[in-house]
């Protein structure tokens, strides 16, 4: 098998599996704010740090919560809205041909970070499954993280 220098994955896969509700990354993200696509009291878009395509971002609330069926009545529409709004801005800075959102609940199901509820949305097209996520199980992704973020603030809705 082929092998891909892809440094800036390795704070990933070193990790491991214990996740810490105190030290929730996403938190970190949020408060940081060095990712935070767009964010208000309730709710933030931040960009995926290890994205699957260019443009992948995750929408989640700003409150920790784990579970789906935590989330307080209040935040699910402006969840969900800024869901929209996350799609909205992907297909202006993009122009993708389809795009994928979804939330993977639990760790077995796929949640990289299963202590923060969060949805993922990304954009996609008809060639970015080639010979290399085919042959090289490998992803190039064509822009980097400031780039995405810079794009994706400029085409948010207001």
């Amino acid at each position: 098998m082929e092998r891909i220098w892809a440094a800036w994955r390795s704070e990933y896969v070193t990790s491991g599996d214990v996740f810490d509700d105190a030290a929730c990354v996403l938190c970190k993200v949020i408060e940081d704010g060095t990712y935070v696509v767009w964010r208000d009291d309730q709710v933030a878009v931040i960009l995926n740090a290890f994205p699957y395509t260019s443009g992948h971002v995750m929408v989640l609330p700003v409150r920790h919560v784990g579970e789906v069926e935590d989330i307080a009545r209040e935040e699910v529409g402006p969840l969900w809205s800024a869901v929209a709004k996350a799609v909205v801005a992907i297909k202006a800075a993009y122009s993708p041909d389809g795009l994928n959102m979804g939330a993977n609940l639990g760790r077995v199901a796929g949640a990289g970070i299963p202590v923060h509820f969060h949805v993922h949305v990304l954009p996609r097209w008809s060639a970015d499954t080639n010979f290399m996520t085919s042959v090289a199980e490998a992803r190039v992704l064509p822009e980097a993280l400031p780039a995405s973020l810079e794009r994706l603030q400029k085409a948010w809705p207001s």
